[in-house]
C-alpha cells in the first residue's frame, strides 16, 4: 500500500489546534489497542476524538502516517536519566524503551507500521524522521555527557562521530527490540546491566582502534 500524496500546506483558515492534535493521536492509540490494526479507521479515530473527518485529512495524509505520529509521540517520553554512569544510564534508558515497547498501543503500531512499511518507502522515510531519528538525540546526549565525564575520548571528527552514534543507536535499538517484541523475552534489570557490559566492551575496543 502506498502512501497516499500530503495535501499541500495551507496558507488561510483557522490555525491548526495543539488540543485537537493531542486528542486524535491519543484516541488512535486507543482505537489501536482495541481495534487492531485492520480494523482501524480514520472515521473512527474522528468520532473518539470528537473532530470531522476532514480534519484528520489536512493533517495526515492515511492511516499509516497517523500511527507513526501517534508512536512518535510517545517515543518523544523517552529521557536520557542521569544516574552518575555512563553504564547506569544506559541501562536506564534501556529500561524505559522496554517498558514504551510492552505497553499495548506501543507494541501494535509499531509492528503494523514496519510491516507496511517494507512495500512503502515513503512510510518507511517517515518512520525514519519522525522516530528513529529524533530518538538519537539520546545517544548524542548520552555520549557528550559521557565525554565530559572523561568515560568516553574525544571524537574530533564528524564524519567518524556521527557513524558512531549510528551504530550506538542500532545496536540498542535492534538488541531491545528483537528482545521486547520478536523474542517476547523480559528486559529486566539483569539483562539490562548485562547487554550494558557488553555494549561498553565493544566501544572500548571501537575507541582503542581510532
Amino acid at each position: 500500500m502506498q502512501s497516499r500524496t500530503p495535501p499541500p500546506a495551507r496558507t488561510g483558515g483557522r490555525p491548526r489546534s495543539a488540543a485537537a492534535d493531542t486528542a486524535i493521536l491519543e484516541s488512535t492509540r486507543q482505537a489501536l489497542v482495541e481495534l487492531g490494526w485492520s480494523k482501524l479507521t480514520l472515521g473512527d479515530v474522528a468520532t473518539r476524538a470528537g473532530v470531522a473527518k476532514t480534519t484528520l485529512y489536512r493533517r495526515w495524509a492515511g492511516k499509516s502516517e497517523l500511527v507513526v505520529d501517534a508512536v512518535a509521540e510517545l517515543f518523544d517520553q523517552l529521557e536520557l536519566p542521569d544516574r552518575g554512569s555512563l553504564s547506569a544510564d544506559i541501562e536506564g534508558v534501556v529500561l524505559q524503551f522496554a517498558a514504551l515497547l510492552c505497553r499495548p498501543e506501543t507494541k501494535t503500531a509499531l509492528m503494523a507500521v514496519v510491516a507496511e512499511s517494507t512495500s512503502d518507502e515513503p512510510l518507511r522515510e517517515r518512520i525514519r524522521t519522525s522516530i528513529v531519528d529524533r530518538q538519537k538525540r539520546l545517544v548524542l546526549a548520552g555520549r557528550k555527557r559521557a565525554q565530559e565525564r572523561g568515560e568516553l575520548p574525544p571524537e574530533p571528527d564528524p564524519y567518524a562521530a556521527g557513524r558512531t552514534a549510528d551504530l550506538i543507536f542500532d545496536v540498542i535499538a535492534g538488541a531491545v527490540v528483537h528482545r521486547a517484541l520478536v523474542s517476547g523475552e523480559p528486559v529486566d534489570e539483569d539483562w539490562a546491566r548485562r547487554f550494558t557490559l557488553l555494549l561498553l566492551g565493544g566501544l572500548a575496543a571501537a575507541a582503542s582502534q581510532q
